[in-house]
């Protein structure tokens, strides 16, 4: 369906067809079209991730050129989705999961603590990955690791058990 999404745009259609005549670079092909070379940029990443084009470098440039293959396929077999519906939900949970890490997250550092249930769930399964699992750690070893994250580690602590992400007896944690 991808693939579907990448030919709906104008300007993709464009690149294409200018890649049906020969191999280019982004330079190239910014020039031939009038666009920046940023937005071509951009729409060569989203033909990509389609599989339309491929790229390969050569010396300075990288040449972008079609995957034939993808033309010679009919119609069937482009809108026929192998995958079940299991995996699909999984790979749009996994999509989502990877948004919330890279907004909530800058070089490894938790940014701010999400309000949202969901989200916050989603932090502090990243967080708590840096535990292992069959250890037990002194209040102060969580202190230290969630440190590392962020300053307010009493907080993320407490919400770490409340999440049922880690458990607390007797003055000591272990991951669950």
């Amino acid at each position: 369906m991808e693939i579907f999404k990448c030919l709906s745009d104008n300007s993709r259609l464009r690149i294409i067809n200018d890649l049906m005549i020969e191999p280019m670079y982004v330079e190239l092909l910014s020039e031939r079209l009038g666009l920046s070379t940023s937005t071509i940029s951009f729409h060569l990443k989203k033909l990509m991730d389609a599989d339309i084009v491929s790229c390969k470098k050569e010396q300075y440039y990288t040449i972008y050129s079609l995957n034939e293959e993808i033309f010679t396929m009919n119609l069937k077999d482009l809108i026929k989705d192998n995958r079940n519906e299991e995996e699909v939900l999984n790979q749009r949970e996994e999509k989502y999961k990877q948004r919330v890490i890279e907004s909530f997250f800058k070089y490894n550092k938790l940014k701010n603590l999400p309000v949202q249930k969901k989200k916050k769930q989603i932090v502090l399964e990243k967080i708590v990955e840096s535990f292992e699992w069959d250890r037990i750690y002194t209040e102060k070893e969580v202190n230290l690791i969630i440190a590392d994250f962020h300053d307010d580690f009493c907080t993320i602590r407490r919400d770490l058990i409340s999440f049922n992400l880690m458990k607390r007896k007797d003055g000591v944690y272990k991951r669950i």
